[in-house]
């Protein structure tokens, strides 16, 4: 009598629909920064391709984590991100996020824009320490991000700060 047909309590109790949409995220460049993003990548959920040409450097990303990098469900390629086959083996066909995070601006410049003009990779990101270049390829279009600008920025809040005390 006072009870709910059953297909409308299981559909009462359902979890609402997420509003995150998981991506395949392609990241390459193991070092540090690439292996702290891949991971957190992978922990929210998203797919996760990482491109190096160290074999050493797999080993960042099993860094303080309980399972191996694979085992959790991440990927890794060895090769030169300058090569297309070793793009292409990494999966960036199918990326939706490219971040280029190498230790070389040129290299992450040209294969941002690989993936962007030529694979058509939707979000595009690449790690430029010249403060200059990386405006300059903003004002192209790619979505650049400059640790040195970000330093320099940091810097001058901490003197205006320290002054102003």
């Amino acid at each position: 009598m006072g009870s709910h047909p059953p297909q409308l309590a299981s559909l009462r109790l359902a979890a609402p629909p997420s509003k995150l949409r998981f991506m395949f995220v392609l990241i390459v460049g193991a070092g540090r920064v690439g292996a702290a993003v891949a991971r957190s990548a992978l922990a929210a959920g998203h797919e996760v391709s990482v491109l190096d040409e160290d074999l050493l450097s797999h080993e960042r990303l099993n860094a303080g984590q309980a399972t191996s990098w694979e085992e959790a469900g991440g990927l890794f390629t060895v090769g030169t991100a300058l090569e297309v086959e070793a793009l292409v083996q990494a999966g960036v066909e199918r990326a939706d996020v490219f971040i280029a995070s190498t230790n070389g601006d040129n290299t992450n410049l040209i294969i941002a824009q690989i993936a962007q003009k030529r694979f058509e990779v939707p979000k595009v990101i690449a790690r430029v320490m010249d403060p200059a270049r990386a405006g300059w390829y903003g004002e192209l279009g790619l979505h650049t991000i400059s640790p040195t600008q970000h330093a320099i920025e940091m810097f001058e809040r901490a003197l205006t700060v320290e002054h102003a005390a």
